[in-house]
This record gives C-alpha cells, sequence and structure tokens, in this order.
C-alpha cells in the first residue's frame, strides 16, 4: 500500500477501506508514515471526513496499533474523558473520587492541545511526578492505588501518540473523525468495561456550539458501545473556564483547595459529581447516576477522594507529605500582574479560547511540538459570566516569568472580556446527556 493514495483518496472524498487504514495506523506507529504524510491525512480527513465506517475503521486500526491491556481486578475498570476545555482539571479530582469509591482508574490522559490545557501537564507541575509508566508499573499501581493518570506508553496506541502530536500543530485538531479515534483508540487500549465522557461545548472548547458538541458526543458514545465499552456522555458548558485559574500548577491549586475544603469551587465539585455518578452506574458501583454522584459527593467530603489521590502522587513520584504540604509544593510565578476592569458592569462573555492561547504564549503550553512548558504561568482569579464588577475592579491575576510577558497577557484578556450593563443569563454546566 502506498500512503500517497490513501491520503488521495481521502482527498477526493473516497473512503479508505479498513485494511488500508489498518496500514497507515500501523505505519504511523512504527515511523513508515512520515510527519509530512501524517499532516496531509490529518488535513484530508479535517476538510473530507471519513464517514462513521472509516471512523470506526479508524479507531480499530489505531487501538490495534500496540497492546490491548486485560484486567483482572476485584472492581470494575472504568474511566472518564474530556474533550478539553479551559480550566478543566476535573481528571484530578475523579479519578480518586472513583477510586475511594472502589473502581479501578487506569486513566491515559494527553497534554495540551491548541488552546486547552494538559491533564498530564498539570499533574507534572508536582515536583517528581511521573506519568510515563510502563505497563508493568500501571498493573502494579492499578493492585495498590486504583488510580493512575499516565500517558499512553509506547505500546498503548502508538499511532494516536504520533497523530496527536501532529494535530496539535497542524491545525487539524478539530476534526470530528481524529478527536473520536484519538480519545477511543487509547481508552478502548486500556481495556476499560465503562466509559464517561464529558464533550465541552462553547467558546473555550474545540466544539463551540450544542449542534457541533452532540455530533461529537454520539460519535464517541456510538463507536465505544460498538466496541464492547459501556459508554455514555454529558455535554457541558464551557463558554468560561471551569475552574477560577487557567495554568498548570495554578489549576492543581485549585483542585488541592477543592479537594481538602480549603476553598471549594462550586463547579468543579458539582462535575465531577454528575460524570462521577455516570462512570458508577455504568460500572456497576451505584443503582443510578444520582445514586453514583451522592457517592462521590460523599468521597470529596469525607477526605477519601483527597487520601487516594495523595496516595497516587506518591506512587507515581510526587511528594509523600502533598496532601499536606501541597502549597509549598508547586512552583509559582515571579511576576504577578492584576488585570483591572475598564469599565464597571456585568461580565457578559468570555473568549474562552482567547484565554486558554494567553496561558500558551505565557508558557504554559505549546507553540511547537517538543517546546518545554513553565508550570508556573497562567491566570488566576478569572471573573465568571454574570459577575458584577465596578471599574478597576480585577478580572483577573496574570502569572508569568517576565513583565513583558504579562503585560502583553494582561492585554488578550481585557480582549477576551465583554462587559454589559445587565445581568446576563448564566449558562447550565450540564447541557445534554447523550446515552
Amino acid at each position: 500500500m502506498d500512503a500517497r493514495a490513501i491520503i488521495a483518496k481521502i482527498r477526493d472524498g473516497q473512503s479508505p477501506s479498513a485494511e488500508e487504514l489498518g496500514w497507515f495506523a500501523q505505519g504511523l506507529a512504527s515511523g513508515g508514515v512520515s510527519d509530512a504524510q501524517a499532516g496531509a491525512f490529518a488535513m484530508a480527513v479535517l476538510l473530507k471526513g471519513l464517514g462513521e465506517e472509516g471512523r470506526v475503521a479508524l479507531t480499530r486500526a489505531m487501538r490495534d496499533s500496540g497492546d490491548v491491556m486485560a484486567w483482572d481486578l476485584p472492581g470494575p475498570v472504568i474511566d472518564k474523558h474530556s474533550t478539553g476545555g479551559i480550566g478543566d482539571c476535573v481528571s484530578l479530582l475523579l479519578a480518586p473520587a472513583l477510586a475511594a469509591c472502589g473502581a479501578y482508574v487506569p486513566m491515559i490522559s494527553g497534554r495540551g492541545l491548541g488552546h486547552t490545557g494538559g491533564t498530564l501537564d498539570k499533574l507534572e507541575a508536582i515536583p517528581g511526578f511521573r506519568t510515563g509508566l510502563s505497563e508493568d508499573q500501571l498493573r502494579r499501581q492499578m493492585e495498590t492505588t486504583r488510580c493512575a493518570i499516565v500517558s499512553a506508553s509506547g505500546q498503548i496506541a502508538p499511532a494516536d501518540r504520533r497523530l496527536y502530536a501532529v494535530r496539535d500543530v497542524t491545525a487539524t485538531v478539530e476534526s470530528v473523525d481524529l478527536i473520536t479515534a484519538s480519545i477511543l483508540s487509547k481508552k478502548l487500549a486500556a481495556g476499560l468495561e465503562a466509559l464517561v465522557l464529558d464533550v465541552k461545548c462553547g467558546s473555550g472548547a474545540f466544539m463551540k456550539t450544542l449542534e457541533e458538541a452532540e455530533v461529537l458526543a454520539r460519535a464517541l458514545v456510538s463507536t465505544a458501545n460498538g466496541a464492547g465499552c459501556m459508554t455514555s456522555a454529558l455535554i457541558t458548558d464551557m463558554s468560561q473556564p471551569l475552574a477560577t485559574a487557567a495554568g498548570n500548577a495554578l489549576e492543581v491549586i485549585e483542585v488541592m483547595e477543592t479537594l481538602t475544603g480549603v476553598s471549594v469551587n462550586t463547579a468543579l465539585w458539582d462535575l465531577t459529581m454528575e460524570l462521577g455518578g455516570e462512570a458508577l452506574a455504568l460500572g456497576g458501583l451505584a443503582d443510578d447516576a444520582k445514586d453514583g454522584a451522592g457517592r462521590i459527593a460523599q468521597a470529596l467530603e469525607n477526605g477519601s477522594a483527597a487520601d487516594w489521590f495523595g496516595r497516587m502522587v506518591q506512587a507515581q513520584g510526587g511528594p509523600a507529605d502533598f496532601i499536606d504540604r501541597w502549597p509549598d509544593r508547586l512552583p509559582a510565578a515571579p511576576v504577578v500582574v492584576q488585570v483591572p476592569c475598564p469599565e464597571g458592569g456585568f461580565v457578559g462573555r468570555i473568549d474562552g479560547q482567547a484565554l486558554g492561547l494567553a496561558v500558551v504564549r505565557l508558557g504554559g503550553g505549546r507553540m511547537r511540538e517538543g517546546d518545554r512548558i513553565n508550570p508556573a504561568v497562567g491566570l488566576s482569579d478569572l471573573a465568571g459570566i454574570g459577575e458584577d464588577l465596578g471599574r478597576g475592579a480585577p478580572l483577573a491575576l496574570v502569572h508569568a516569568a517576565t513583565e513583558d510577558q504579562a503585560l502583553a497577557a494582561a492585554q488578550a484578556v481585557l480582549a477576551a472580556y465583554v462587559m454589559q450593563d445587565h445581568p446576563p443569563e448564566e449558562p447550565a454546566l450540564v447541557l445534554k446527556k447523550i446515552t
């Protein structure tokens, strides 16, 4: 077979066969397909699509490009995945909360993609935290710690690892077919029994409208269930940052404040309950989603989720005393600048993508593949939709490495906010459920 012929087929609106897509996925994994060909493939799929059969075939081909795990554990193996947004650090709350409820969570996560933050990058803000575990290390951690948040190893969906990096730097992130294949190839290779998906919708998401998000959610749910994994999806709001922080260490701080009860972020708490309730119900650990949400809330309230998070951090190389000493263990930026509101009024709209790109330009994300991330930089204390602010009140705090970078980020924050003179309708957190 020939990579050029497969790319040309997609470019011309034809559907490659399952065998051709399987060959291409193996070429991504082995290096037989070049970076240029991978980029051209991604762009062709973005512009022309693969169709439902092609999407399923690509997902299976990418899953089968490496090892597919099987488990023998005393509880269900379940997981959650988010399509990405700004301030979306729910995974750091949910994985230990699920573990506290008796689930086993081998969460294979990604790095920052486009304007969105990456779960792995956030955890690596914790000194010593290792996300690159071997399969044997992951198996041992599941037996003792019940949860792990790791990168896909070289043996798990290696075709996706290659294509994921290419998509990030070739403006091909938004393709429904590529998003579906990327997410599910890793999740299905992890040997899951149940999966809950958080499909983001709004200015800070890849899918800007509810209609676009629903198309993606249905593609993900139908593909995953067709492959034998019990799956449902929640379409959730991303018209504003989920947390009040955007940036790696800054989001970990907000997670720890919520886990330890220092200062609970209601949106993070509520969405963790909603997603966790779905996951526990799918995995048979709760009678229904409502019962499951109650169990997740209890794990957060009684400190058991924090305890399991601490065990996970220690197991993956982080500080043994992280739960007690996290304020001392996380890096801080040398420059912190307040962004004053230029005029009084209510926050009417927020350009979440612009905020995410501001964090990337501060060094909190990657402009090019291989860029090194500064875990300390980002935005905090972000004002939310509906807040009534006087002139000069802070819209956000910028955490930067230099004064010049802080000034540029402050200008980006100002451009991302739209004020109005009357209270807006505040968006619902969960917009729709797809089963």
